[in-house]
């Protein structure tokens, strides 16, 4: 009976949550179209290598929780002091030395380690998860990366950082601290005659990876380990300068610790961000804000990557820590229905991060393409939709948005921007969807409208147009040639500007006698989406006033903002975000090669102007940034575009 009335509960919970859910939303898949094509010809990072798997723990020797950190270790480590790094209440930390059996002081430094069986030396590779239950050990989460990467080469290795967890708040430069210790015990382990992990340990390629809070602090990590002094205390010397090659960010925050109150700079690494649309807990992508503010100073052919997974979540990239994303209890007003499988998410992670990595520390160029246009890795990424952002070194800006409030001026000196027919023109700030919270990005939002206001709805006016124009130091001072490439970064919008004036269209006199016609509104299906792709012509002019002209989707799948509901009642997801979806703009990279082939007379060492012409929808709006050119490196062009 007990049961029964049990059952009948669950039953009256489950109806109920049912009745207050909003129907499930998601924009049409069109990944079947896109993924259609594998053109990269190389084995799919997603596969086993070649190695047998071995593992080994290291740690205190003395862990009070876990058996493997105390009774497994094959290395002893010495706890670190990380007081300096961590507040805590006189309750939090007598709460957690009574768990953990230490305090602050005596921080140890535990990780759980998958190397490859061979005489290396093998790049190392560590892996920080984030905030979570602290009892709840996050650490074997990555269990499934670190067999997969060391069958291929890589050592990986888990941190324990399950102490920092919990209610503590501002720890994300004490996670990036200890990260730093590990490798710091790492040096040791590569030298020591007693160690079974000695010789095997190319100190000198280096990547660090971090899951949410651990994925804000690995950019903490890639900061402090070139500086000399902490930034919040000067009396705390820091000695690190590790060969970090690498930097990768999963569905990170950003900002929680701002070093000497300032946002964190990193520079000189590759950098790989991802994060989920669906993110039940960082519900915006704000790993962006750090894609940004990675700079490539020294001249080395540096890259970085975002990617933004359709339908993906927060949790899953870790097995321990699942689908809810605000813990067990989120089902309840989480929106679950809509997600990709854990496997499938996982076997994202396995393709990106395992062709990040062996780009980046095997040196293994062929994989470079998928981040430029992942288009061409069809067969291997999960039946999901992709927006990506992408730059490497070689990258010149020509018009971000940023410098000052005249719309007419680009980034630098000599590069002007004018517009003709069209509907709406401004400069703004992107926001995240989170509560608008700013993206600390600015933006051009062009809209247009071929349509003429009037009775004959049917007539059309010429295209309308957006052009940045190079003056001739310019384009010599950017050595603009063959090898180059153009950079744009998109966002279609659901704006659309109403139909224009006729006087902008003609010449010919208007009778001010007779009353001007409102226009007649298009007749829609009510509530009904406009699924019109927004394309447009991209073209380029040369000081001969040669034209060479090429259609933006050759270079990627443009599309409106994808429909992300993460919470199950409509009124909660309309008072915690400021949209129904993040605007994530997609870049691409479009060779000057390309537009030679389509018009031979076209000179690119004299390149005058880049004009978007909107000729291929009739209406539309978007957003546009990041437009720039650079000399690309020839790898990542190495493979045919679909």
């Amino acid at each position: 009976m007990i049961a029964e009335m049990k059952n009948f509960s669950i039953a009256v919970v489950a109806s109920t949550l049912a009745a207050c859910a909003q129907p499930l939303k998601l924009t049409p898949d069109d990944s079947k179209v896109v993924l259609a094509h594998q053109l990269l010809d190389a084995p799919n990072p997603a596969d086993r290598g070649p190695y047998t798997v071995k593992t080994l723990y290291y740690g205190s020797g003395t862990d009070k929780q876990r058996r493997y950190f105390r009774d497994s270790v094959a290395i002893k480590t010495k706890p670190t002091d990380a007081s300096a790094f961590v507040s805590m209440t006189p309750e939090q930390a007598s709460d957690r030395k009574g768990y953990w059996g230490f305090e602050a002081k005596q921080f140890p430094i535990n990780g759980r380690v998958w190397y490859p069986d061979g005489p290396g030396p093998f790049p190392l590779v560590l892996v920080v998860h984030g905030n979570h239950n602290m009892k709840d050990f996050s650490d074997p989460g990555y269990q499934y990366l670190g067999e997969h990467l060391a069958s291929r080469g890589f050592i990986l290795v888990s941190l324990d950082e399950n102490f920092l967890n919990g209610a503590l708040r501002n720890e994300n430069d004490g996670r990036a601290w200890m990260m730093l210790k590990h490798l710091e015990a790492w040096r040791g382990f590569n030298d020591s005659v007693t160690s079974p992990l000695r010789g095997k340990v190319d100190m000198r390629n280096i990547a660090i990876m971090g899951h949410s809070r651990g994925g804000e602090a690995v950019g903490h990590a890639a900061a402090f380990n070139r500086l000399s002094r902490y930034p919040d205390d000067a009396k705390v010397k820091f000695n690190f300068n590790f060969d970090i090659k690498a930097v990768v960010a999963i569905a990170p925050v950003d900002a929680q610790y701002k070093p000497a109150g300032q946002f964190t700079p990193v520079e000189n690494v590759d950098y790989l961000v991802i994060h989920g649309s669906h993110d039940g807990d960082v519900s915006a992508f704000t790993g962006l804000r750090q894609w940004q503010r990675v700079k490539f100073t020294d001249g080395k052919p540096w890259f970085k990557s975002a990617w933004y997974v359709y339908r993906a979540n927060h949790g899953q990239w870790n097995t321990v820590w699942g689908s809810t994303d605000a813990g067990p209890r989120s089902a309840r007003f989480l929106d679950l229905r809509g997600l990709i499988s854990p496997e499938e998410q996982r076997q994202f992670g396995k393709v990106v991060i395992g062709a990040f990595l062996e780009a980046t520390l095997h040196n293994k160029h062929e994989y470079l393409p998928l981040f430029r246009d992942h288009r061409v890795a069809g067969a291997w990424l999960p039946k999901t939709m992709y927006i990506t952002r992408f730059q490497e070194n070689g990258y010149e800006p020509l018009a971000n948005f940023e410098e000052d409030v005249d719309v007419t001026t680009g980034t630098v000196a000599g590069v002007s921007l004018t517009g003709d027919s069209l509907s709406t023109w401004k400069e703004d700030a992107l926001n995240l969807r989170w509560q608008n919270a700013p993206m600390n990005d600015n933006a051009v939002w062009l809209g247009w409208n071929r349509h003429i206001a009037g009775d004959d709805t049917t007539k059309l006016g010429r295209p309308a147009t957006y052009t940045i124009a190079l003056s001739d130091s310019i384009s010599h001072a950017l050595h603009v040639d063959m090898r180059s490439s153009i950079y744009l970064s998109v966002a279609p919008t659901e704006a659309k500007p109403g139909p224009r004036e006729a006087a902008k269209d003609s010449t010919k006199k208007r009778d001010s006698t007779k009353a001007r016609p409102k226009p007649k509104p298009p007749e829609t299906k009510k509530d009904a989406k406009d699924t019109t792709t927004i394309d447009f012509t991209v073209e380029l002019v040369d000081a001969n006033n040669v034209t060479a002209r090429l259609p933006l989707t050759r270079y990627g799948a443009p599309r409106r903002p994808l429909e992300t509901h993460v919470l199950r009642r409509a009124d909660r997801e309309q008072s915690q975000f400021a949209n129904t979806y993040e605007l994530v703009l997609q870049t691409y990279v479009m060779p000057l090669a390309d537009f030679v082939t389509a018009s031979p007379q076209f000179a690119p060492d004299k390149l005058k102007a880049i004009r978007l012409v909107f000729d291929r929808a009739v209406v539309g709006t978007i957003i546009l940034d990041d437009i720039g050119v650079s000399a690309i490196d020839p790898a990542f062009l190495a493979q045919a575009r679909p």
